[in-house]
């Protein structure tokens, strides 16, 4: 059995992470957390934490194939939430219990996130159009 322990950050798909970046930072006055890139994903990632401890994580693509960039591209050339992440306590035992219960998940292990979080992803006809992505932080 696994806990969903809140909403870890909202993932938000952008073509220009500095210029969306100083929105969030500057307009906001969310502090900037900086860059990451994750190859496997192909995607920089910029976080802004929020004071109740969520985030919003800013992704742009590194590559033409990548998902956000296939994101964008579906979205007519705009951004956007592209996903919501579920902070849970126990990713591998979420894992389980969903494919138990014939939820139709993208990942079935673990893969290496942003921050060093351990993240998985739920299918969005599973979740009725939402793209969730399941988080653990030790």
């Amino acid at each position: 059995m696994f806990k969903v322990l809140g909403v870890d950050h909202i993932g938000i798909a952008v073509g220009d992470l500095k210029e969306v970046g100083s929105f969030w930072g500057d307009m906001l006055g969310l502090p900037n957390n900086g860059e990451e890139t994750v190859e496997e994903q192909k995607v920089t990632t910029g976080f802004f934490p929020t004071p109740n401890g969520s985030e919003i994580e800013l992704l742009a693509a590194t590559a033409d194939d990548s998902p956000i960039a296939k994101f964008i591209e579906k979205n007519g050339g705009r951004g956007g939430i592209q996903h919501i992440a579920l902070r849970v306590d126990n990713l591998e035992a979420a894992l389980a219990d969903l494919k138990e219960k014939g939820v139709r998940l993208i990942d079935e292990k673990p893969r290496k996130g942003a921050g060093g979080a351990k993240i998985a992803f739920v299918h969005p006809k599973a979740s009725h159009g939402v793209l969730l992505e399941l988080c653990q932080r030790d």
